[in-house]
């Protein structure tokens, strides 16, 4: 019916019946001093029951994009390989190279089977976008964020940002929705979900330094993957096996050249990700 824009106090009535409801309501969240745009023309907002008074919209802001210092070896996330996040929990945490054989030798599974099978499909997902630095792409890898998480691969380039999640299944059938994936018919995954949420991270983050405009798409990698299904094909989430990365290679249009440096130079600061 509403909905309102917290930093502006801005309010936007779209069932004109219900505007004096949705006003109360939300004056009870964000305070008086709210605006109406009933019509596409901003208004201020009036006591219930009395007609909106026209006033001219606030200006338009935009701020200068923020400044990095000058990037330096132990900040350049382009010295990462893929993998890189796990690669330092396992030799932080795991098991040693004489308990692994030894858990190998005696077919004993281990809690780590998962990071070193997430390892091999981050390493062959890596390989796939090391080839299309040939087209004008850049990757980093295992770019850790301040709230501990990570982003497997981000892909820049002249079609656009990408901001990759890799997932490995060897043999499953993979069946993809708009927010939930389900493996072997087993309970859904918010794998696509999280996608949306991490490239809407990467937009933000990647926006603070840049002065243009930067989108980002989502996309989930499956690896090793017997058969893939995806039941929406205008999904907001691109989905792939990784052998059709290939494809991404003759995008073009959404960056310049220099944009695609920019924003390469902007990625490639460690300090861009640690942010919420």
């Amino acid at each position: 019916m509403a909905w309102a824009d917290r930093a502006t106090k801005a309010v936007t009535i779209k069932v004109r019946q219900y505007q004096d409801e949705a006003l109360l309501l939300l004056r009870a969240h964000l305070g008086d001093g709210l605006t109406v745009d009933t019509a596409g023309s901003a208004t201020s907002a009036s006591p219930v029951g009395a007609p909106p008074r026209q006033v001219p919209p606030p200006p338009n802001r935009v701020a200068p994009p923020a400044s990095l210092p000058p990037l330096t070896p132990s900040e350049d996330l382009a010295r990462n390989p893929p993998g890189a996040r796990l690669i330092g929990l396992m030799a932080e945490r795991g098991p040693s190279a004489v308990q692994r054989l030894r858990s190998k030798l005696l077919r004993q599974p281990s809690e780590w089977d998962s990071f070193y099978t997430g390892l091999k499909g981050e390493k062959k997902v890596g390989r796939e976008l090391a080839r299309l630095s040939r087209c004008g792409w850049h990757a980093l890898h295992g770019i850790q964020k301040g709230n501990g998480g990570d982003i497997d691969h981000l892909l820049i380039g002249p079609g656009g940002v990408f901001a990759i999640n890799t997932k490995t299944h060897r043999g499953a059938a993979v069946w993809v929705g708009d927010a939930m994936v389900k493996v072997n018919g087993g309970p859904p995954r918010p794998y696509a979900a999280a996608s949306k949420t991490e490239a809407d991270f990467v937009r933000r983050s990647l926006q603070r330094y840049c002065d243009f405009d930067v989108s980002v798409e989502p996309m989930l990698v499956f690896v090793g993957v017997g058969s893939l299904y995806q039941s929406n094909s205008q999904s907001a989430v691109r989905v792939c096996q990784e052998r059709e990365i290939a494809a991404l290679g003759p995008l073009t249009g959404s960056l310049t050249a220099e944009q695609v440096e920019t924003v390469y130079a902007v990625a490639r600061h460690r300090r861009v990700w640690l942010r919420g």
